[in-house]
C-alpha cells in the first residue's frame, strides 16, 4: 500500500494544530492521507486517554484521511531509540508513503522535538536494505524511503523553508482543532486551564495562519522545515 502523505504527531491534536490545513487540501485534491500519533497524550493535563481517541477518529473523519492509528508510545518518554525507530521503521514499510509530515524540530513541549528527531531518522534507517522488519503477518519488508521528510511548526515561531498554500481550508483546520474540545478553549469547562486552553491560544494558531498567508499574498498558510534542500524543475511550479 503506498499513501501520498503519512502525518506523524507525538500527540494526539499535534498534526491538527502544525498541518490539518495541507492534509485537508491533499485529500481534497485526491491524496491518500494517513495519520498516526505517537502517543495517546496521556499526561495531558486536561481529558482522558478514551475522550483523546474520539476525538482524534472525530477529527480524522472531518479531514476526510484514509486512516489514523496509534503506536502507543508513553507520552512524555519518547525515545529515539533503537526499538521506538524499528517499530516506525515497520510502519513506514507499511505504508510507503511520498511524503512525511512530523513535529517541530524545536517546541515548548520535549516530546516535540524527540518525535521530529526519531521519525526523521526511522524515515532515513527505512531505506537500509540490511535492516530487516516484518509486516503484521511476519512477512519481511522491502526496504523503503520517503521521498520527503517536513517538520510542522507549532508553539515555537520558527522560520519556515517554504510554505503551502491552505486558502479554503483554514476554517477545515480550526474545525478540527476544535474537535479536541478537551484540550482547547472551552468557557463552560472546570478543568485546570493549560497554555493551548485559553482563547488567545487558538487565536494566535488561526492568526499565524493566516500571517503565512500574508507573506506568501494569500489567504492562509502553513509553514514547514525541510530535512534537506529542496529541487525544482524549473519556476513553473512556483506561485
Amino acid at each position: 500500500m503506498g499513501i501520498d502523505i503519512l502525518a506523524f504527531g507525538a500527540h494526539p491534536d499535534d498534526v491538527e494544530l502544525g498541518c490539518s490545513g495541507t492534509i485537508s487540501k491533499a485529500v481534497l485534491e485526491g491524496k491518500k492521507v494517513g495519520i498516526i500519533d505517537l502517543t495517546s497524550g496521556e499526561m495531558a493535563t486536561r481529558g482522558t486517554v478514551d475522550k483523546r481517541e474520539k476525538e482524534a477518529q472525530a477529527s480524522a473523519e472531518l479531514l476526510g484521511v484514509e486512516f489514523r492509528e496509534n503506536m502507543n508510545f508513553k507520552d512524555a518518554f519518547i525515545f529515539n531509540d533503537e526499538i521506538h525507530q524499528r517499530k516506525l521503521i515497520s510502519v513506514i514499510r507499511r505504508y510507503m508513503p511520498e511524503i512525511v509530515l512530523c513535529n517541530a524540530v524545536k517546541d515548548r513541549h520535549t516530546d516535540h522535538a524527540k518525535a521530529s528527531e526519531l521519525v526523521s531518522q526511522a524515515c532515513f534507517l527505512s531505506g537500509l536494505q540490511k535492516i530487516e522488519s516484518k509486516d503484521e503477518k511476519g512477512n519481511i519488508q522491502k526496504a523503503f524511503r520517503p521521498k520527503h521528510v517536513f517538520h510542522y511548526i507549532q508553539w515555537e515561531d520558527l522560520t519556515p523553508d517554504f510554505v503551502i498554500n491552505i486558502s479554503g481550508h483554514l476554517d477545515k483546520k480550526m474545525e478540527a482543532i476544535r474537535t479536541f474540545k478537551s484540550q482547547f478553549y472551552n468557557s463552560k469547562s472546570e478543568e485546570p486551564q493549560t497554555p493551548i486552553s485559553s482563547l488567545n491560544f487558538l487565536e494566535s494558531v488561526e492568526s499565524r495562519a493566516k500571517n503565512m498567508g500574508r507573506i506568501i499574498n494569500k489567504e492562509a498558510g502553513e509553514g514547514f522545515i525541510a530535512d534537506r534542500l529542496l529541487a525544482l524543475e524549473n519556476f513553473d511550479y512556483l506561485l
